[in-house]
């Protein structure tokens, strides 16, 4: 069933953000016209077009990705926290399906907007020279992929895997806030999103304040001394225990808030 779910949450969202990416796109390359032949023109009608063309850009690039974070939003609290809930919670579905398809295609959309963001930024930077100076650097750089020991192409995969687990764990982690103020606030009878919103600063509060609280405690207690040993890492297994000590504490960050959303999706939702 979260294969099913995915399909439709693709469906519904791609619906809206596929004709972003082509606006960002349709303005990324007008700008790079604009840049090289319309601003500056002896025609001040052409020069004020090309402006105006590389503002659109900057809308656009502020409207994708406001759009992706407004769906995540907008799509937990429409499917699951209103009228469509009724329907959703009948389904043969677990909590926990909902919720992860949800984050899946959240961070889906994240990732992507930022890898179109990119990709637009490359198109408005593109000069008579670029593709040359890309394909070059290509070259090169698989050259020096194939100069690369088996240890180090080895460790480089798995610096690419442990990133990609960071980014995709750190962006369910983001969604998770707001997932679990609006199912704590939707518990209420009586001004929902009044109570959502005060729950999200609530909670931020309370981590914030706990976690300042732990590391005083250890400080005091003194027991980093009796984490402290003679370790001399490489700087590859730097990097790996740097990430994987990073997802660790994206994980606990975020299985707090999954824990809330759950509970109150479970036993204290109050649909509308």
């Amino acid at each position: 069933m979260l294969r099913k779910l995915l399909k439709h949450e693709f469906r519904a969202t791609g619906r809206i953000m596929l004709p972003m990416y082509l606006v960002l796109l349709a303005t990324a390359v007008g700008s790079n016209l604009s840049g090289r032949w319309m601003i500056g023109s002896r025609f001040s009608a052409v020069s004020i077009l090309g402006v105006l063309i590389v503002t659109a850009f900057g809308f656009a690039i502020f409207g994708v990705l406001l759009m992706s974070f407004v769906l995540m939003i907008q799509r937990f609290y429409k499917n699951l926290l209103q009228d469509e809930g009724y329907l959703m919670f009948t389904l043969p579905v677990s909590v926990h399906q909902h919720i992860w398809s949800k984050l899946i295609v959240s961070a889906v959309w994240f990732i992507t907007t930022v890898l179109a963001v990119i990709g637009a930024s490359l198109i408005v930077a593109y000069q008579g020279g670029f593709l040359r100076e890309m394909l070059d650097f290509l070259r090169y750089f698989f050259q020096g992929l194939q100069k690369l020991k088996i240890t180090e192409a080895l460790n480089g995969t798995v610096y690419l895997v442990e990133l990609f687990i960071l980014v995709f764990l750190a962006m369910a982690a983001f969604s998770l806030q707001f997932y679990a103020a609006l199912a704590a606030g939707h518990s209420q009878p009586n001004h929902k999103m009044l109570w959502s919103v005060g729950c999200f600063f609530g909670f931020q509060a309370v981590l914030q304040f706990s976690g300042t609280m732990l590391l005083i405690g250890l400080t005091r207690l003194d027991l980093f001394r009796y984490l402290k040993f003679d370790w001399d890492p490489t700087p590859a297994v730097a990097i790996h225990v740097g990430l994987l000590m990073s997802i660790g504490c994206v994980v606990i960050y975020g299985a707090i808030f999954y824990a809330v959303t759950t509970f109150f999706l479970k036993r204290h939702l109050n649909l509308e």
